[in-house]
C-alpha cells in the first residue's frame, strides 16, 4: 500500500508539473511563450517545421502528463513525456549536466519518473485500476520506446543547425597571417 501511495504522489507532482510545461509552450500560461513564439524559438534552433514541433512538445506534455498524473491508459502518458524530454536533452541540454548551464538536470529529472512509472505501472491509486485498464505489457512499453527514439531521431533528422557568422578578420588578424 505505502508503494502505491508513494508512486500516487510521484504521479501527481510530476504529472502536473509537466501539464505546466506543455500549457506554456501551447497557451503561454505560467510565464510561457505560447504556441507562436515556442515555434520561433525552435525554429531559431533549426527545427523544421517549426510549427509542428512546436505543438508536438506541447501536446506530448501536456497530454503525456495529465495521463501520468492521473494513471491513465499506462505507459502512453510516460512515453509521451519520454518523448518530450529526449527532445529537449538531445537538442538544447546536450553536453552539460546542471540546470544553471542550462544543461539536462530538469528534463532528466522529468525523464526518469514517468520511464520508472511505465515500468512500474501507475499502481492501485490510478485509473488504470480503478476502470480496470491494462495495456499490454512489456509490448506496448518496448513498442513505445522504439515510437519514441524513432520521434526523437526524426526530430534530430530535420534540424538543421544554424550556420555561425563568421566576423571578418580585423586588420591585426589579416596581417598576422601575412607574415
Amino acid at each position: 500500500m505505502s508503494a502505491d501511495i508513494g508512486i500516487l504522489i510521484l504521479r501527481i507532482v510530476v504529472g502536473l508539473l509537466i501539464i505546466g510545461h506543455g500549457t506554456q509552450k501551447l497557451f503561454g500560461w505560467f510565464g510561457g511563450y505560447g504556441l507562436a513564439k515556442t515555434a520561433g524559438a525552435f525554429g531559431s534552433m533549426g527545427m523544421r517545421p517549426a510549427g509542428l514541433w512546436a505543438l508536438m512538445a506541447g501536446l506530448s506534455e501536456a497530454g503525456g502528463g495529465l495521463l501520468l498524473a492521473l494513471g491513465l491508459l499506462n505507459p502512453l502518458g510516460s512515453l509521451g513525456v519520454a518523448a518530450a524530454m529526449l527532445v529537449a536533452i538531445t537538442t538544447v541540454h546536450w553536453g552539460r549536466l546542471w540546470a544553471n548551464e542550462n544543461g539536462m538536470e530538469l528534463p532528466l529529472m522529468y525523464l526518469t519518473p514517468a520511464i520508472a512509472v511505465a515500468i512500474a505501472g501507475p499502481g492501485f491509486y490510478s485509473l488504470d485500476a480503478a476502470l480496470r485498464i491494462q495495456l499490454p505489457m512489456p509490448l506496448s512499453f518496448i513498442g513505445g520506446m522504439v515510437l519514441v527514439l524513432i520521434g526523437v531521431a526524426t526530430v534530430l533528422g530535420t534540424t538543421q543547425k544554424p550556420v555561425a557568422a563568421v566576423a571578418p578578420a580585423t586588420e591585426v588578424e589579416r596581417t598576422s597571417r601575412a607574415a
